[in-house]
């Protein structure tokens, strides 16, 4: 416990990744893990703050909130960060009109954003949208801009539904990055802006913060990029071999979030 006294020093804040952590996707809106929609209730009614950060991109924030509800999960949109509306927000700012390479559950995430003529690709877990024929097009546009700009919503290689593991955007994203000789900017984790913004949002510091996820180098790597505590929960992607990963460690490894919860509330003494 003594080891948790550490970690939990100062702490204000929890930042929970969703799938993995909460539950595994899949056919019929997916599988809670056991224990984690009474950890999440257990976190809030500690008195820390939570937010949720995910790199889910099939599916509007809304609706996929809703899922979770469904699921039985304490959870509101405003709690939830994810990487399209981010994207929009950099869209408009910057005054770019996007070819959109996503999951037609998210299109509508882009409704209010110009996209004739356009100068920049955005791509997403776009499922069985990642064609030959669609990737070949995402290239075209990208090779024929004075200026490519290519952005990643998460760089994932691979998330586990309840049927198995599949492959993420960060597969497809090196292969346009590789043809175009680019580099994406990623939106979403592990890129540090993504995480500052939910810090931002709960008003505290990353060092007042510990994030929970099952992905080692983009919920871990990433948030301990930020400054933040991380541990990494033996569900949803987790394999043993990332507890030898030669870069990225996580602070501790837990069985699940619910081990995870009720340890930092022991150490906390709530």
């Amino acid at each position: 416990m003594a080891e948790w006294v550490e970690i939990v020093k100062g702490l204000k804040g929890v930042v929970l990744d969703i799938c993995g952590v909460l539950y595994d996707s899949g056919e019929g809106g997916g599988v809670p893990i056991p224990g984690s929609i009474e950890a999440v209730k257990r976190i809030k009614s500690s008195g820390l703050k939570l937010r949720f950060c995910t790199n889910e991109t099939q599916a509007t924030r809304e609706k996929f909130v809703c899922k979770l509800q469904r699921l039985g999960f304490d959870i509101s949109i405003d709690e939830v960060f994810a990487p399209a509306p981010a994207v929009c927000r950099i869209l408009n700012d910057r005054g770019l009109r996007p070819h959109l390479l996503v999951h037609d559950d998210v299109i509508p995430e882009f409704d209010g954003i110009e996209k004739s003529s356009p100068n920049c690709v955005v791509l997403g877990d776009a499922a069985d949208n990642f064609s030959y024929r669609n990737l070949n097009e995402a290239f075209n546009v990208l090779i024929s801009l004075e200026n490519p700009v290519l952005f990643a919503l998460g760089r994932g290689r691979y998330y586990k539904e309840t049927d198995g593991l599949k492959l993420d955007v960060g597969v497809y994203m090196k292969a346009l990055e590789y043809a175009c000789d680019i580099e994406a900017e990623v939106v979403g984790k592990p890129a540090k802006m993504f995480f500052m913004s939910a810090l931002a949002d709960m008003g505290i510091e990353p060092q007042q913060a510990i994030m929970i996820g099952d992905d080692l180098v983009n919920d871990v790597g990433g948030a301990q990029q930020c400054g933040m505590k991380a541990l990494q929960v033996r569900t949803g992607k987790y394999r043993p071999t990332d507890e030898l990963h030669p870069t990225v460690k996580a602070d501790l490894y837990v069985n699940n979030l619910a081990e995870a919860v009720d340890n930092i509330l022991r150490a906390l003494g709530k």
